[in-house]
């Protein structure tokens, strides 16, 4: 009953619009009797007046109501386009009715949307207004992974146009993943983004629990370690013993390689210990105590590729992390090298300082060949290497930083910001204490000036730090993280009890190293230690990504006296060398590799592991105690 009230509902309904309609037309009529016009006029008059494209859209979704539609959105649309067309059809046709089969009526909307996909030209409806696919993609364009899930449970065409994969290619390439594909690399960018999202969620826990694989990177004839540096995909190693060591933490099937140098160490006596080593994507270096300076190639071999000398041991090193950019200093001398557009190393830059250098860096940043920063002090120089040896002998005056008496205890930097730790002495503290002023190299003008502390800034971190965020250690054992947009102190930690050595931070997390060598992972949010680890010697490096962690413990007695049985022995004991690690949190943890075999053996057992060892109350072999008297 319900169902025949609501037809004869509908019926009178269309009744009464058709009444409506025909007495629109005879006054439209009646009007174009008392003006005289042309009658091929009056007849394009009239088709544009009963055209439906004209109707008010409340007229068109009162006729779809009646018609009864209720099938999904876009078999409606294509019925209402059919239909506009149709009707166009009848009146271009004089009224005459089209002679269609069933068959032909099937075809042509099959035909149609072959076309409309092939071209892509769909319609998407927004409420009530239907846009074209392209435009359509272009507003969705602006949404983020979660806008888009909600936006494809809207409807059947939102859900293909919130999961086309040029916007899950873009949204890839937004997050840092795969920023040299294409768009036909992957078959479902979707997918794709999906599983890396689980893959850092992963690996974000493993961080926090202290899941993963551990190597202890050690090399027992290199007597002492001397210097460490990582990138994100090699470490290397000096010795006292003069030995390089390399290793990829790509593949450690491949091993360590004994990079070898370029003067012949056999007849130095004793040999010369390494002083400094640095390392990038494409090369290595390093500085020996007698003033040499190699170059090796990562990937061409073991020789090296360039070579030179200082007259003294070099003072400081560094090395581009962005190109084969290497610059040293020795004494009042800062060199920089450089390879030509053939690939021939030359010195590009050689100039002398006023006062004897304490440390460079090489200003990151794409340019012919980069800035370097020379700091001797209290003064701190930029350095343009591009320019010609008179010009820089004009500009070598060029002062970032001097002030007297308060000389600089550490640096960094990035493409336009240096932060440096300048310690105040007697008179200077009158004024706050150390501090760490931040300046900008364009202008080489003092933007802020950070902290107030009575002890001296050790080290600190403008360049791996988050935006807007300054990281430092210093001795009196606190790690603070600055905003340098407010220029206040967002984060003070009480790290370590023999000062902070070194420090790295990024978005959630914080990595100190102390003198008396913990290693501390701390939540930055919350100011909470996470966990943390110990060696003997003092942290001298950190490095981590998103998944791997390298950490260095190098000792401040190179020449340790009783450190073996005779002291002519090529070895040093195990306490004295120093130790490398390598902490890799992307190995799985439902897996059992990384367990140790005693870990995994069962109660079943005797022996816990290959060595045999066995357990000294087999959980297998237990008796039953009434049985045994007991």
């Amino acid at each position: 009953m319900a169902e025949d009230g609501l037809l004869s509902f509908r019926e009178q309904w269309k009744k009464e619009l058709e009444k409506k309609k025909e007495l629109r037309n005879k006054s439209s009529f009646s009007s174009e009797g008392n003006v005289k016009r042309a009658g091929d006029s009056g007849c394009s008059n009239e088709d544009k007046r009963d055209d439906p494209n004209d109707q008010p859209q409340y007229v068109s979704i009162a006729a779809g109501l009646l018609d009864g539609r209720s099938s999904p959105l876009m078999e409606r649309i294509e019925q209402e386009r059919r239909k506009r067309t149709r009707k166009k059809r009848h009146y271009e046709g004089g009224g005459e009715e089209e002679k269609i089969s069933d068959h032909q009526r099937k075809m042509i909307p099959l035909i149609d949307q072959l076309i409309q996909d092939l071209n892509e030209t769909t319609d998407i409806p927004f409420f009530d207004v239907e846009l074209p696919y392209e435009l359509a993609l272009k507003i969705f364009q602006f949404l983020s992974r979660a806008d888009l899930g909600r936006c494809a449970q809207v409807s059947k065409s939102w859900r293909v146009l919130a999961e086309d994969e040029v916007l899950w290619y873009n949204l890839c390439l937004e997050e840092g993943y795969h920023s040299g594909a294409s768009v036909c690399d992957s078959p479902c960018w979707k997918s794709t983004l999906r599983d890396h999202c689980n893959t850092e969620k992963a690996v974000m826990y493993n961080w926090k629990n202290r899941v993963g694989s551990v190597r202890h990177l050690q090399y027992e004839l290199g007597k002492v370690l001397c210097d460490v540096s990582s990138s994100d995909g090699h470490i290397i190693a000096g010795y006292t013993s003069g030995d390089v060591r390399l290793w990829d933490s790509v593949d450690w099937n491949s091993g360590a390689f004994c990079l070898k140098p370029a003067h012949n160490i056999i007849y130095d006596n004793p040999s010369p210990h390494v002083s400094f080593v640095r390392v990038n994507e494409t090369v290595a270096s390093a500085a020996y105590e007698n003033g040499c300076v190699d170059v090796w190639s990562v990937e061409a071999g073991l020789e090296p590729i360039h070579h030179y000398q200082h007259l003294q041991g070099v003072s400081a090193m560094d090395l581009s992390s962005e190109g084969p950019v290497l610059t040293t200093a020795c004494g009042l001398e800062v060199r920089v090298d450089a390879p030509d557009d053939g690939g021939y190393w030359k010195t590009r830059c050689l100039i002398q300082l006023p006062k004897p250098v304490d440390g460079v860096l090489v200003v990151p940043g794409k340019r012919v060949l980069p800035l370097v920063l020379a700091w001797a002090n209290e003064s701190v120089y930029l350095l343009d290497s591009s320019k010609s040896e008179d010009e820089e002998q004009q500009n070598e005056e060029r002062l970032l930083h001097s002030v007297y008496g308060q000389p600089v205890t550490c640096l960094d930097t990035t493409a336009c910001r240096a932060a440096l730790g300048v310690k105040s002495c007697s008179w200077g503290m009158n004024d706050g204490g150390n501090k760490v002023k931040v300046y900008n190299l364009e202008t080489c003008q003092s933007e802020l000036s950070l902290g107030n502390s009575p002890g001296d800034f050790t080290c600190v971190n403008l360049r791996d730090a988050p935006p807007h965020l300054l990281v430092c250690g210093n001795k009196d054992r606190r790690v603070r993280v600055f905003d340098l947009r407010s220029g206040s102190s967002v984060v003070s930690l009480y790290a370590h009890q023999l000062g902070v050595t070194t420090v790295q931070a990024d978005d959630w997390k914080i990595v100190s190293g102390g003198g008396e060598g913990l290693v501390c992972v701390w939540e930055m949010r919350m100011g909470a230690k996470l966990w943390e680890m110990h060696n003997r010697h003092p942290v001298r490096h950190i490095h981590f990504n998103s998944r791997t962690l390298v950490t260095a413990n190098i000792p401040d007695e190179r020449s340790p006296r009783g450190a073996c049985i005779t002291d002519d022995d090529l070895t040093a004991h195990r306490r004295h060398r120093g130790v490398i690690c390598f902490c890799d949190f992307s190995v799985d943890s439902s897996t059992q590799d990384h367990v140790l075999p005693i870990c995994r053996s069962s109660y079943s057992e005797i022996s816990g592991y290959n060595y045999n060892i066995g357990l000294a109350m087999p959980y297998g072999t237990l008796t039953d105690p009434q049985s045994s008297g007991l």
